[in-house]
């Protein structure tokens, strides 16, 4: 079991560079963190690649067919908040409509303030952030790095 202070809601990621741990923040975002456990526990991730990596920005995973136009199929409704984009967050990506995350997310290699209050906070990277640091960049990524398994650390 993974030493956290709420392993219900930590993710523990293993990628190809090493495991990441993300503590989960349902206070900001309730629909976001029980759906991705929900897709985590039913090895949604499993093998899905980071699709868009952009150096000193973000590292962008979460869609089944690598393209970054794949889904679980099932939108969520926004729910922003004050909580700032800063190096090791974990947000939901979405397209043009706010209520369009789905299963996609991205990890900040930086802060990206310009993010505030317009996509979905739903994390916090707390251990392995320098396993993020050395995904392969690109978009497209040739040869990317992937999420091996992810778990809720309860589940471990």
């Amino acid at each position: 079991m993974i030493e956290t202070k709420d392993p219900e809601n930590t993710l523990v990621l293993d990628i190809d560079h090493g495991q990441v741990v993300i503590e989960m923040r349902p206070d900001l975002a309730p629909n976001h963190v029980a759906r991705i456990k929900e897709l985590a526990r039913e090895g949604f991730y499993d093998g899905i690649v980071f699709h868009r990596v952009i150096e000193g920005f973000m590292a962008q995973s979460g869609d089944p067919t690598g393209t970054g136009s794949g889904g679980s199929g099932k939108n969520l409704a926004a729910e922003f908040s004050g909580e700032p984009h800063v190096r090791g967050t974990a947000s939901m990506a979405r397209a043009m409509n706010p209520d369009s995350a789905d299963s996609q997310f991205f990890i900040c290699f930086a802060d990206s303030g310009f993010l505030d209050g317009q996509y979905t906070v739903w994390g916090q990277v707390v251990d392995g952030m320098d396993n993020i640091d050395k995904i392969k960049r690109g978009e497209p990524v040739q040869n990317p790095d992937k999420i091996v398994q992810m778990r809720v650390a309860a589940d471990i």
